[in-house]
């Protein structure tokens, strides 16, 4: 553990209990149950011990002790809109582009998947396409073993990108639907 700057508000215990809260139910920061203290000191310390390593001196020591399968990978699949440059609309050689015209203009979505260590694959869409197809192509495109996680927000949550992925040997961690 790295060396405290002044007395801890919440203890190291109740930060990791906070932390697993995070990645089991996949809910934003802002979303953590006041019992493990504030979001905000989580969060913090949560990033601070990212940038210098000692989340992953905490993951290693745990595959260590075999709390963590080393066979067990979780991969996230998210996407993201990219305003395209007025003169990328000038396609002199007719060649396939992926454009689409929505609310910001023309944009491009670039779908991800990766690992926490690098990306896997990605795919590029018009910005005017839904998420949850290219999300199923994704899935498609990668390899799993059994128990690995696929960590996704509410747009790839349609049954058939569900089914697909459970089909392919995921356990599916989406956020919890909206209180209406």
């Amino acid at each position: 553990m790295p060396i405290a700057r002044k007395p801890a508000k919440i203890s190291n215990y109740k930060f990791m209990c906070a932390m697993l809260y995070i990645i089991e139910n996949g809910c934003k920061w802002r979303a953590l149950p006041k019992k493990y203290g504030n979001w905000h000191t989580i969060y913090m310390r949560f990033s601070r011990w990212s940038k210098n390593g000692t989340i992953a001196k905490i993951l290693e020591a745990m595959k260590k002790q075999k709390l963590l399968n080393e066979e067990d990978y979780i991969f996230f699949i998210d996407s993201t809109s990219i305003k395209v440059s007025p003169d990328a609309n000038k396609n002199k050689k007719n060649q396939k582009q992926s454009i689409g015209r929505s609310k910001g203009g023309l944009t491009t979505k670039l779908h991800l998947c990766c690992t926490s260590s690098c990306p896997v694959v990605f795919r590029l869409s018009p910005g005017n396409s839904h998420d949850a197809p290219e999300g199923r192509k994704l899935i498609e495109s990668i390899y799993s073993k059994n128990n690995n996680y696929l960590v996704m927000d509410r747009a790839y949550e349609d049954d058939k990108t569900l089914a697909l992925a459970k089909n392919h040997g995921f356990k599916t961690v989406v956020p919890p639907k909206k209180k209406s």
